[in-house]
């Protein structure tokens, strides 16, 4: 048994579907693979990895009373064969590359949920069964799947035209020419460089045989040795060098084809060389990282919780210590106030410098300067280390 028929184990539409699942758009339903390639870019593949990196970092909680054997599963990981980071990471590449992500379930084998999977399908429609939405999967190995739509997730960018899915990358086809085009001149330019090349004038040959023949016997004397000095006889004149000068970009004109490709995927050169922190990385997780964040947390939740599960609490999240992108000395200043009011306690505070808990719930404890006052609702006013409460003051 392979890894399709262990995530697909519930069985498909035994009888022809009904027909496409209507939309509002009128556009039929299908997913298509998109083969532009531009993972195959050096610079497309780097943003697309820097931002599934920071994305694969983030942490995802399991709240509310519902299928406490489901929440203890995913406690561990999504799957048998992925760690949360593993999967978020595959998840958001897929889904900066074709722009639609798909979440399927897992089954074990009493047909219990134990986990969810991203999967790549090379073509996907959405069919209308027993007057069900189905979502139905084509792989390229040939394989087929279908799966009810409200058990599954997915995730889109760009979405317009489609109620489903989002648009492909072919806004982006004209940098990737660039691209491309670039990087073919800079591959000829070291040819060029590589290659000695020059014209002489021959003299004292009339026919063209005599030209031929003192062709091969210098191609022969000069060019498959063992390398050396070129020797020319005194028939020749007008001896010189060809130089080509093949075309490559300036400076600025790669900081531009740069520049598309970040703005195209949202993120900055700080972010690629993982330069940036403090406020710079707010910027990059409130811009790019936190929306992936809060997309997949409604998408999980509402694939793996029913409607009355949801209403009474339960939930899957995906979150972040933003504080740990700090600078030290940002963190200490945070972690030096937040104790001082008692917003924070030690545990949280070690947490911003990825120390562990405190053991025994030592950490649990909050911490209020002597100099700070406690104003109660009723107005009022409570010393630290005062047993008595005095009037308002």
């Amino acid at each position: 048994m392979g890894l399709f028929e262990k995530i697909f184990k519930r069985p498909g539409a035994r009888s022809a579907p009904e027909g496409f699942f209507e939309t509002f758009t009128a556009y039929t339903p299908v997913f298509t693979n998109w083969n532009g390639k531009i993972y195959e870019s050096e610079l497309v593949r780097s943003a697309i990895n820097a931002r599934a990196t920071h994305i694969s970092k983030l942490n995802v909680k399991i709240g509310g009373d519902a299928t406490p054997s489901l929440a203890a599963k995913l406690k561990t990981g999504p799957n048998e064969w992925q760690t949360w980071g593993q999967f978020l990471y595959r998840l958001s590449t897929i889904l900066d590359v074709q722009n639609t992500a798909f979440i399927v379930p897992v089954y074990d084998l009493n047909w219990e949920l134990s986990g969810v999977y991203p999967v790549l399908p090379s073509y996907c429609e959405i069919i209308q069964y027993d007057g069900e939405p189905w979502i139905r999967y084509q792989f390229r190995n040939g394989d087929h799947a279908a799966v009810e739509l409200k058990y599954c997730g997915i995730m889109n960018k760009f979405q317009y035209s489609d109620d489903f899915f989002g648009e492909s990358n072919l806004a982006l086809a004209p940098t990737m020419e660039l691209i491309d085009i670039q990087n073919k001149g800079i591959r000829e330019g070291v040819k060029s460089a590589a290659t000695f090349r020059f014209m002489a004038k021959v003299n004292n040959f009339a026919k063209p045989e005599d030209l031929a023949k003192e062709r091969k016997r210098f191609t022969k004397e000069n060019l498959q040795g063992e390398g050396g000095v070129l020797l020319f006889p005194n028939t020749y004149s007008e001896i010189q060098q060809i130089k080509s000068s093949p075309f490559i970009a300036d400076t600025d004109q790669m900081n531009f084809i740069k520049q598309n490709v970040f703005d195209y995927f949202g993120i900055n050169e700080d972010v690629l060389q993982n330069k940036a922190f403090g406020d710079k990385w707010s910027a990059f997780y409130e811009g790019s990282v936190e929306p992936f964040a809060i997309q997949f947390s409604d998408v999980s939740t509402k694939m793996l919780f029913t409607e009355q599960e949801r209403a009474s609490g339960s939930f899957l999240m995906a979150t972040a210590n933003r504080l740990q992108y700090m600078s030290n000395t940002e963190k200490l200043n945070v972690s030096a106030q937040m104790a001082d009011r008692g917003i924070m306690n030690r545990d949280e505070i070690r947490e911003i410098w990825n120390l562990e808990p405190l053991p025994d719930g030592q950490g649990k404890a909050y911490t209020i300067r002597g100099e700070y006052y406690l104003l109660g609702a009723d107005g009022s006013v409570t010393r630290k280390g005062d047993d008595l409460t005095s009037g308002n003051q």
